[in-house]
Order: structure tokens, then C-alpha cells, then sequence
């Protein structure tokens, strides 16, 4: 991507010297305000004057992904880490230590990341009930955010961020890493070119997770977690260690409260291929039926037009994806991509035909576009239109009634409880902030 469009102002790395200091083992939770430093780096890097300073907020499970391929990024200087658990927030620290930078900033308040000059850009990864008023703040403090799927909680949570994104200028990219596939780039590219004619329906492989345990194990929470912060905007319980969990096959994972189960998990990957295939990243269906609503087998969606989106329908050939067209059917997954007839794989597109935006590097795709200040191949209303997507498939499953969705409006039709839950009632604590 050429970056000969940035202006000085907008685009030049924004580093600034970082001041050296010590970390004392002893002061990760007492005094993380005072953890500042720099590294020296290696001679692969750029000087440390001209990287772009980096915070990182939420250190669980994912986070140490992007941990490790970030700052391992010429253009990158971490400066900061941020989790309301202690243990985390200490392997974060270690794991770059590790690395070779020193001095990080460890703190469990984000708004200290935030706060901090010297921070440029932020990468969130707390769980998803937290995305959205951390991705505004940021971006209100003139951060760049890199912020994982689903992009919020809410529908009305995903117009604030789009709102924020759009007035305070700032380069946004959705964790949808399966837009930088070069697999499923070649199923869009292949349904966009109508090489399987008509799409008629598609066939989306969620899967499960278990429902919460009936009988929590109350407790108290362990030393060194700032469980009411975890909670943050949503409602109060006693703490469970099943509940604050991190788990890609459960745990925080299998409450509504906190995010939309499998339609926010898997759903927000394959909504966004799907939503990319068909060319619709600005729109989204306007009918949600949920499984068991007047017999029906699979919970589906459809468009305007009368495409079909099936969850867990089969046969799905082995594949997340199945898209089936009037002329042949795409399938794809992220170890492959299949198609009928089988020639369709082997198609190759030439310069003149219309083909959809390459990424090959969902994270470095991002730092690029901070650079060049040109739109990510997921920025916030992409992100928010596959979000919408996935909410609006939760609050059918959770009402058992079928969902009537405006897209131009962004409004839930003829359903005022269904309306109702496009947003959450936020803990007074914990307000949504203003864009």
C-alpha cells in the first residue's frame, strides 16, 4: 500500500524520547504509574526515537499473539501493558522482557495507557463487553486502535465507535484477520466475479459452547484482580472463577453478558466473510429467524434479495463457509478452499477484473494504514456492520421470536423488546463515553 498520500502532520511516526527507569519486581500493582523506559532494540528496528509507541490492554489469551508480532515489528516500540489481573499483567511484562525491552509500563488502569504521551497506538483484547469504551477513549486521546472481534457489545455501542472513528480522524482496524487470508480472499473474489453464478444460500459452521454452569462456585477473588473493574459496565455478580474466565471453549465466553456466545465468537468471522462476499460491508439482512421459532431447524438470516444464511446446516463439505450459487459453490475454511465444479479453484484473475481489497498481514495492515492514514481492510463500520450481524442473531436466539432489521435506520422494526436490546443498561460506575 503506497503511503505517498499521507500529509506530514497526519502521518509521520509520532515518537517521542522515553524516558528510562527501573521495574521493580514489587511494582507491578503498586505503583504502575511510575513504569516508564525504553529499549535500545536490535539493528533490525528502527531508532527508538522514530517508532511508533504501542499499548497493549487486556493480556489474556489472544493478546499474546499480538504481543509477540507486534513489537517484533520494525515500526513498532512497546510502551505499555494494561490488565485488571496481576498474574497477567506480570507474564505481559516478562514476555517482553524476554524480548528485550525493558521498563514497561505495567498498569491495571487503562486510562493511565491512554494517558500516556508517549503511546501512539492501542491494541485492545479485553473481553468484548469492554471493546467499545476503551476504543473511544483511545481514539478521543488521539490513538490509533487495533481492537479484536467482535468490535463491541451493542449495536448502539458499534454507531459510537464509527462516530468516534470518523470525527476524531483515527486509523481503526477490527481483529477479522480472516479479511488478510489469502483463502478467503480467493471465495470472495471467486463469489464477487459470479463464477458460481447467483448466490442463493450459505451454510456457516458456528458450533457450540456449553451453557454457563446452573450452580456457580461462589468465592472470593483471588489476590491481585480487580474483579468489579473486570465487570465493568454490566451487571453485578458474585465472583466465580468459571465466569471471569479465559477460555476459547468457554468460560466468560458462555455469557450473554458479556459478549453473544457463538454468534460473537466464530459468527463474527464468518458474518464478515460472508458480508465481504456478497459486497454488503455497508449494509447487512433484514430478517433474523431463530432455531426452534415455528419449527424451524437452523437458526438463519436473510437479505433483501433472499440469500440465506444457515447456522450449522449441513452438509458443509468440511468447510466454516459454503456458499451455493445457481452456477457452482464456494467452500472455505482456514486450512482450504474447495469449490464445484473443481476447475473454479485453479481460476485466475487478471488485472481487469474487479477484485477486493489484499491484505496479507491483518496487523501489519494496520500499522500501514496508521502510516499512510488510508482506511484498514476492517475499519469500524465494517466492523460494526458484521457486529450488528451478530447481536441482532443473539437477541433473536435469546427472545425465541424472529427479528425484522431495518439497515438503512440501523433500527430493529415492530419488535419494541427486541429494540430494547440493540443496548445494554450500563453499571453508573462504568458510562458509556461520549463521542
Amino acid at each position: 500500500m503506497s503511503t505517498s498520500q499521507s500529509s506530514p502532520s497526519s502521518s509521520a511516526p509520532r515518537r517521542r524520547f522515553l524516558k528510562q527507569s527501573a521495574l521493580a519486581a514489587g511494582a507491578l500493582w503498586a505503583a504502575p504509574q511510575i513504569l516508564r523506559a525504553q529499549t535500545l532494540g536490535n539493528a533490525e528496528k528502527r531508532a527508538a526515537n522514530s517508532r511508533m509507541g504501542m499499548g497493549f490492554i487486556g493480556m489474556g489469551l489472544i493478546s499474546r499473539g499480538h504481543l509477540r508480532t507486534f513489537s517484533g515489528m520494525k515500526e513498532v516500540q512497546p510502551i505499555a501493558v494494561c490488565d485488571v489481573k496481576a498474574w497477567q499483567l506480570e507474564r505481559a511484562v516478562k514476555d517482553l522482557q524476554e524480548r528485550d525491552f525493558d521498563g514497561i509500563q505495567a498498569t491495571p488502569n487503562y486510562e493511565e495507557v491512554i494517558a500516556n504521551p508517549d503511546v501512539d497506538l492501542v491494541c485492545i483484547t479485553t473481553p468484548d463487553h469492554w471493546h467499545a469504551a476503551i476504543a473511544i477513549e483511545a481514539m478521543k486521546a488521539g490513538k490509533d486502535v487495533y481492537v479484536e472481534k467482535p468490535m463491541t457489545l451493542t449495536i448502539e455501542e458499534g454507531k459510537a465507535v464509527v462516530a468516534a472513528e470518523k470525527k476524531y480522524g483515527r486509523i481503526l482496524q477490527v481483529g477479522s484477520q480472516q479479511r488478510s487470508s489469502q483463502r478467503f480472499r480467493m471465495a470472495v473474489n471467486l463469489v464477487r466475479n459470479g463464477l458460481i453464478g447467483e448466490v442463493k444460500e450459505i451454510y456457516c459452521r458456528l458450533g457450540e459452547f456449553p451453557p454457563p454452569p446452573e450452580q456457580e462456585d461462589y468465592e472470593p477473588g483471588p489476590d491481585g484482580f480487580n474483579y468489579d473493574r473486570w465487570l465493568g459496565p454490566t451487571p453485578f455478580y458474585n465472583y466465580s472463577d468459571h465466569r471471569v474466565r479465559g477460555s476459547y471453549g468457554g468460560g466468560w465466553r458462555c455469557y450473554w453478558d458479556y459478549g453473544s456466545r457463538k454468534f460473537g465468537d466464530w459468527g463474527a468471522h464468518h458474518f464478515d466473510i460472508i458480508q465481504w462476499a456478497l459486497g454488503r460491508d455497508h449494509t447487512g439482512p433484514v430478517e433474523f429467524i431463530p432455531k426452534g421459532y415455528n419449527g424451524a431447524e437452523y437458526h438463519h438470516y436473510r437479505y433483501a434479495d433472499g440469500i440465506t444464511v444457515w447456522r450449522d446446516r449441513k452438509p458443509d463439505h468440511g468447510h466454516m463457509i459454503r456458499f451455493i450459487g445457481t452456477e457452482g459453490e464456494v467452500h472455505v475454511s482456514r486450512g482450504g478452499v474447495a469449490s464445484i465444479p473443481g476447475e473454479l479453484v485453479r481460476h485466475r484473475f487478471t488485472d481487469a477484473d474487479p477484485t477486493v481489497y489484499e491484505s496479507r498481514n491483518h496487523r501489519q495492515n494496520f500499522i500501514d494504514c496508521v502510516e499512510s492514514r488510508q482506511p484498514t481492510i476492517c475499519p469500524a463500520e465494517v466492523g460494526h456492520r458484521t457486529g450488528a450481524i451478530c447481536h441482532l442473531a443473539a437477541i433473536a436466539e435469546r427472545l425465541v421470536q424472529p427479528v425484522t432489521w431495518d439497515p438503512a435506520a440501523e433500527q430493529v422494526v415492530g419488535n419494541p423488546e427486541a429494540a430494547a436490546m440493540q443496548d445494554r443498561v450500563r453499571r453508573r460506575a462504568y458510562p458509556m463515553p461520549k463521542v
